[in-house]
């Protein structure tokens, strides 16, 4: 009878739990009609995700105008707040913004401390390299001493520190002040997403750098980031990506400023999965 009424408590416990998160969901849904916006913490400076065009105080790019349409389908305005890629993840813990869009990495550590979205892009990395030697790089293994320009907590700099590089860090710097920096070879390498390092490299040709030819490693998706335990907002917001990849709006937004290439699908290239580090 004893360990009967010990499984009935924890039963009753378990339960509670469960009750308080669903809660705490519902709470925050209730929340956010109740303002009537999405408050979103992005850069503003990663090009084209999330910019603002020269002369311009408006923001656009790819994940920003994912994330207006989400709104406008949700009848939900959406207001922004431009921030250091480093103090993003901290601004959603402290309830400073309701979610991240930024081209967010998708990682298994990541996912153990917030909810996220269906992907919304999937892509893989390479490295932004100078012209005339590839700064010395023919292979991940000759990142070992190399310096590697990057925010201090990206899925990026793990990857060229995992391999030996030294992280040269920068604040919320636009794409222009790293691709220089490899340029003039204080820094010999930027690791970044496949599809944004394409794009910077065409809007900044006054740099004789170029994508590294070979190397194409680090499968990844990309998705909406929210506090842990949003499942009544994960769920609204992935029922409106749904409808979105379905009527075509995702392949519609991302070849627009993606140079016509439609980042909502897989990648067809082989990409060369990295051993031994976890991310």
């Amino acid at each position: 009878m004893k360990g009967f009424t010990i499984l009935f408590v924890l039963i009753l416990v378990l339960a509670a739990c469960g009750s308080k998160e669903e809660d705490v969901s519902s709470e925050q849904w209730d929340e956010i009609q109740e303002a009537n916006q999405i408050v979103v913490g992005t850069s503003g400076t990663l090009y084209p995700a999330s910019f603002y065009p020269e002369g311009s105080e408006e923001l656009t790019g790819y994940d920003i105008e994912i994330i207006r349409e989400i709104g406008n389908r949700l009848d939900l305005d959406i207001s922004f707040e431009a921030m250091g890629v480093d103090t993003m993840l901290s601004s959603l813990t402290n309830g400073r913004v309701d979610l991240i869009i930024n081209d967010m990495e998708v990682t298994e550590e990541r996912k153990e401390q917030f909810s996220f979205s269906e992907p919304y892009k999937y892509s893989y990395t390479t490295m932004i390299v100078r012209a005339e030697d590839h700064s010395g790089i023919e292979s991940l293994e000759d990142l070992e001493g190399k310096e590697a320009g990057g925010g201090a907590t990206t899925v990026f700099s793990q990857i060229a520190e995992h391999y030996g590089a030294e992280i040269v860090t920068y604040g919320n710097a636009t794409n222009d002040t790293y691709l220089r920096d490899v340029d003039n070879g204080r820094t010999d390498t930027v690791i970044n997403d496949y599809y944004l390092q394409s794009l910077a490299l065409e809007a900044f040709t006054e740099f004789d750098i170029v994508l590294h030819p070979d190397l194409k490693f680090h499968p990844t998706e990309q998705a909406i980031v929210m506090p842990k335990g949003s499942e009544m907002l994960t769920e609204k917001i992935n029922e409106t990506l749904a409808e979105m990849r379905e009527d075509g709006t995702l392949t519609e937004i991302s070849k627009q400023f993606f140079g016509g290439k439609d980042a909502s699908k897989l990648p067809e290239e082989e990409i060369v999965e990295i051993e031994g580090l976890d991310l």
